[in-house]
């Protein structure tokens, strides 16, 4: 019985797993653009789908798309069943406010306290809605702990400390109350330990995030302390798990011998560790006792400081009563939360100045000594701060963190990315041969990540190198849109649905995208703040079609110089180019009044290309025609130049005007047997216009041609019967009206064309020739 017990308890730990995950990196902020948020989402989404994960992602979410694609993940998450792990990851611009946390979306317009609650997400509503589902583990990462620029001065600092649920596990990139410094990629530090610590294999979840903690504060020489709470300990959760054959690494109970020692009874360099590792308030307090005139008790002070406020401050929060703002501002009267212990005051209708007795709330902590207070009373706590002189950290002996992988010290930074709202795909690194996922997980739908983690051709040549869309290297997973190289037009603006080399988009944000490629939508702010997302885009308003990033001032920052080529990425496919979708109509810019039913002359050049030629009818061969006709102004009638006089060669059509947007399509329709190409000036939009067939020659037409009067401005000319399709105007001031149209025309002598000193140009009534 105890061996079938056995063997039952064995198959059910090997359940197959799903796992599931939602990555979204917000980096084109208005007010302050992020360099490595979308960078950093696209290297933990692409380590978690080697982990096994079925990810879906996207960069540079507004909020409306934001929600819905939280809201279609949790939906997902129900759906998947009891044995998933569901993993949320969010890097971008984080804030904190009266104890809720709240991630911000790229379109916010944030100014003042009040707008936190209606531009931002409160992260708390999704962790909890998570908590609650039947999962095997739950995680959320906030990769969000950054000086924020919306607000000043009216809000703490970082991100609110908050208690894990069952089964839940919290992490942020800096410790609660304080920020990150700044970094310029190309990736960040915590993305970057983050994912060497889950492709080390055979660790705990929490050790995991314990090692991350160690890596980043020596990574940055003590400037960030990453943070988590959690409760999964017994969720038997492992990324990926180490092979028999693997490097022999320390053994786990003399580790573990050592980790259990207090703190009093270790060197200070392994005190440090272990206080950091431990991550508590009275394991920094036990370092402090040990080690009070260390060169790093300063350092340990600060982050004991500000454990100790967002301590207090949960405590009073939750309290909610006045007597407990009252003891939270008689303890920090200048604390960073003392801005929101006055709002909610106020909110309940409590006086500021507390009576002269009040019942002072049992805090869990003792209240703060002197020397911690320089480090609370500040608008923003950064331990990267020049004024706090702190020294780097020591390194973190072996057995508590090993060195990083030679090849995961220094990555290259990612391509392009391929398309509006798509994740950038890092380079990827092969995994160690004795690292792979669990057997247990079940395979994502198309990863070829995850099946492929060791496969060094498939790397190079498939998920480093994506092919083309169609070609037969392409392998699973890469269909329309998942192998495209910067600069090759998309199929789709999403990859395939399933997978491949590069995250699949939410079905929100590819609903999103689709539209904006579509033109029924508009292009979102976050595109306009960066200019390289402008490349490619619908095109610009009449008069900025020059410059992609024309919507942006001079001197915005991030603004190009005049002329200055975009790099191309975060674009979309170019409307009206090979490959892509038509041009929508509201995309089309017109210079001046357009008539939609009108037909280009055939022959007649695209717009902003060099015209060709038309045949001459002494030669043959094809004079420029409209090469040097500059385009009128919107609202003008074009100049129309007179043909220069000449008593040998026949009269030649005037000037054209260059072709607009909308009837480009004409352009690639051959010249018709017989037709006659006369240029004439644009009619208002409600003249209607027939295609009349010009001839190639004038001096000699066919037996079926005719020649329309040439009309005067701003009317067209339009071919006579038969078949009639409008009355012929009158003719212009200019130009002597030729005969009726008689079955066959000669060609007109010379004296019926215009005089020498016609051929100055026509200028418009109340225009400036």
């Amino acid at each position: 019985m105890s061996g079938l017990a056995g063997h039952l308890n064995i198959a059910a730990a090997q359940q197959p797993e799903k796992r599931i995950a939602l990555v979204v990196g917000n980096a084109a902020y208005a007010k302050s653009p992020l360099a490595t948020a979308a960078n950093d989402a696209g290297l933990i989404a692409q380590t978690l789908q080697a982990a096994g994960f079925d990810v879906i992602g996207a960069r540079d979410l507004d909020g409306d798309t934001l929600r819905k694609s939280f809201r279609d993940f949790i939906q997902k998450a129900e759906s998947s069943g009891p044995d998933t792990v569901a993993m949320v990851y969010l890097a971008g611009y984080g804030l904190q406010l009266a104890g809720d946390n709240y991630f911000v979306p790229v379109d916010s317009a944030i100014n003042r306290d009040t707008d936190v609650p209606i531009e931002a997400l409160r992260t708390g509503d999704y962790i909890r809605q998570l908590a609650s589902l039947p999962l095997k583990a739950g995680i959320v990462v906030l990769d969000a702990a950054r000086q924020q620029p919306f607000v000043s001065g009216q809000i703490a600092s970082g991100l609110a400390l908050v208690e894990a649920d069952p089964h839940m596990l919290i992490a942020f990139n800096a410790a609660p109350g304080t920020v990150a410094p700044a970094e310029q990629g190309p990736y960040g530090i915590y993305a970057q330990s983050l994912a060497e610590m889950i492709r080390t294999g055979g660790l705990p979840l929490p050790e995991v995030f314990n090692r991350v903690r160690l890596r980043v504060n020596e990574a940055s020489k003590g400037a960030q302390v990453p943070w988590d709470s959690q409760k999964v300990d017994d969720a038997a959760f492992t990324f990926f798990e180490r092979a028999p054959d693997a490097p022999a690494a320390p053994a786990p109970d003399q580790v573990a011998a050592i980790r259990s020692k207090p703190i009093r009874d270790l060197g200070v360099q392994e005190a440090y560790a272990a206080a950091l590792e431990r991550d508590t308030l009275p394991a920094y307090e036990d370092f402090l006792a040990a080690y009070p005139d260390d060169p790093m008790a300063k350092r340990v002070r600060a982050i004991a400081a500000a454990r100790r406020e967002a301590i207090t401050w949960r405590r009073t929060y939750r309290a909610d009563t006045p007597n407990a703002y009252w003891s939270y501002l008689r303890r920090y009267p200048n604390g960073p939360h003392a801005g929101d212990a006055r709002r909610r005051l106020a909110i309940l209708t409590a006086p500021l100045e507390p009576p002269p007795t009040f019942d002072v709330i049992d805090y869990d902590v003792p209240p703060p000594p002197p020397d911690e207070m320089i480090y609370v009373d500040r608008p923003v706590l950064a331990f990267s701060d020049p004024e706090f002189d702190f020294v780097p950290p020591p390194p973190a002996p072996v057995y508590y963190l090993p060195p990083p992988p030679d090849d995961f010290v220094v990555l290259e930074p990612p391509p392009p990315p391929i398309g509006l709202f798509i994740l950038p795909q890092p380079i990827f690194v092969p995994i160690p041969v004795y690292v792979r996922p669990p057997r247990y997980v079940a395979p994502p739908p198309n990863n070829i990540i995850f099946a492929n983690i060791h496969n060094r051709a498939v790397i190079n040549n498939v998920i480093n190198r994506p092919p083309q869309p169609g070609s037969p290297a392409a392998g699973p997973g890469a269909g329309p849109g998942a192998g495209l190289r910067p600069g090759s037009p998309p199929a789709t603006v999403a990859p395939v649905q399933g997978g491949g080399a590069t995250p699949t988009l939410p079905p929100a944000v590819a609903q999103r995208a689709t539209l904006i490629q579509q033109g029924k939508a508009p292009v979102p702010p976050s595109a306009a703040v960066n200019p390289a997302a402008r490349a490619n885009l619908p095109a610009a308003p009449a008069g900025q079609a020059g410059r992609p990033n024309a919507t942006l001032p001079a001197n915005a920052p991030g603004a190009l110089p005049p002329n200055q080529p975009l790099p191309r990425t975060n674009a979309l496919p170019v409307p009206g180019a090979r490959g892509a979708p038509p041009a929508p109509p509201s995309a089309a810019v017109s210079p001046g009044p357009v008539n939609p039913n009108a037909r280009l002359a055939p022959g007649a050049p695209r717009p902003g290309s060099a015209a060709p030629a038309a045949p001459s009818a002494a030669t043959g061969s094809r004079p420029a025609i409209g090469a040097t006709a500059p385009t009128a102004p919107a609202g003008q009638q074009p100049r129309v130049a007179a043909p220069p006089p000449s008593a040998a060669a026949p009269p030649k059509p005037s000037a054209t005007v260059a072709p607009r947007p909308q009837l480009q399509q004409e352009l690639r329709r051959g010249p018709p047997p017989s037709a006659v190409q006369v240029a004439r000036p644009p009619p208002p939009p409600a003249a209607r216009v027939a295609p009349a067939p010009p001839p190639p020659r004038m001096a000699a037409p066919p037996p079926a041609a005719r020649m329309a009067a040439p009309p005067p401005p701003p009317a067209r000319m339009a071919a006579p019967s038969p078949p009639p399709r409008m009355a012929a105007p009158s003719p212009p001031p200019r130009m002597a009206a030729p005969p009726a149209p008689p079955p066959r025309m000669a060609a007109p002598p010379p004296a019926a064309r215009p005089a020498p000193a016609a051929a100055g140009r026509v200028c418009p009534p109340g225009a400036r020739c």
